[in-house]
């Protein structure tokens, strides 16, 4: 048995404890579609819309949503599908199953260091996905479960990230020397500011939802298995408004970020900080990687335990189906 996919098997096993409530998400008025594992990956990424409101999926469950080159490329179609869209001025990006994102395919990864060949970490959109340039429409994330690696690069891509209290942040990529490539050496800093984004980098450790809220990573924090619903609901809150101020501004306040260098020359400083020393030092932690034991007390982190859903979150879903029921 290949030793690679005989530990995916067991990490994800034990990351079972990770589940979502569709249920909830019903109740907050969003219809997602049917977490059904696609067959060869025709439907790893789902697109639907509610109203004017894109919905795109990661329907990759069994791999706890990491993305592969062909998810990646349909990734950044369903992206350049939205923006070309003028009828949707916003998006929002969620995974199914309970995870958001757990980074790139470990077992691709693999197969790509036997082979020699890691252009993949240089393809010009990135390698999760259209990570490599910045979205001409607004994007809000709704982060459930692990949201880890490059996973959250994809969310450090999006303007607004809803989380919920029980998921996990962190570039635990770092403990395998897999390099942060997609994005979040150029946004982490902007995001949360310089001497954070070096600790977080740096360290590699878990970040929970509590912290992600303090420090800017998250701007809403909301009960396990509401991520979905939440970031429709802020999608709509926004769209709301008009849009021509509101994107004129968004623009303007993109472009001050990134004042210093600018954010193509600090995307190529990325790409190019990528030697053959960093190569070499991914191959190995690859191969790390597969003799991991999850269930060692160092990895026991990485088990996400659901919470209870505050009072105040059922009287809120309660006081809003109420109100539907009304108006039809």
């Amino acid at each position: 048995m290949n030793p690679c996919r005989s530990y995916v098997k067991r990490f994800v096993s034990s990351l079972t404890k990770i589940q979502i409530n569709t249920k909830r998400d019903l109740s907050l008025g969003v219809t997602p579609k049917t977490n059904k594992e696609p067959s060869n990956d025709d439907d790893s990424i789902l697109v639907d819309k509610d109203e004017s409101i894109t919905l795109i999926g990661i329907n990759r469950a069994k791999q706890r949503n990491s993305i592969n080159a062909l998810t990646a490329e349909k990734l950044s179609n369903a992206l350049a599908a939205f923006e070309a869209d003028d009828t949707s001025p916003i998006a929002v990006l969620y995974g199914v199953g309970g995870t958001f994102c757990a980074g790139y395919d470990i077992q691709e990864l693999e197969a790509q260091c036997e082979k020699g060949s890691l252009d993949f970490l240089l393809r010009h959109e990135g390698s999760v996905g259209p990570t490599r340039r910045h979205p001409k429409k607004p994007i809000v994330c709704g982060i459930n479960g692990f949201c880890v690696a490059s996973g959250l690069e994809l969310a450090l891509m999006c303007d607004l990230r809803v989380m919920e209290d029980t998921a996990i942040l962190g570039f635990f990529n770092r403990r395998f020397g897999v390099p942060v490539s997609d994005g979040g050496t150029a946004r982490l800093a902007a995001i949360v500011g310089y001497s954070r984004a070096l600790e977080l980098l740096e360290s590699g450790r878990r970040i929970d939802g509590k912290e992600a809220l303090q420090i800017g990573l998250a701007n809403r924090l909301v009960a396990t298995g509401t991520a979905l619903g939440q970031a429709v609901n802020l999608a709509f809150s926004i769209v709301k408004f008009p849009q021509a101020s509101l994107m004129s501004d968004r623009s303007c306040l993109y472009t001050n970020a990134y004042t210093r260098h600018g954010f193509r020359a600090a995307m190529q400083t990325e790409i190019m900080s990528t030697s053959k020393e960093v190569l070499t030092e991914l191959k190995e932690g690859v191969q790390r990687f597969k003799k991991v034991d999850p269930l060692q007390p160092k990895t026991e982190g990485w088990h996400v335990k659901e919470k209870p859903i505050p009072e105040w979150e059922r009287l809120e879903i309660a006081n809003e189906n109420e109100a539907k029921k009304k108006n039809t």
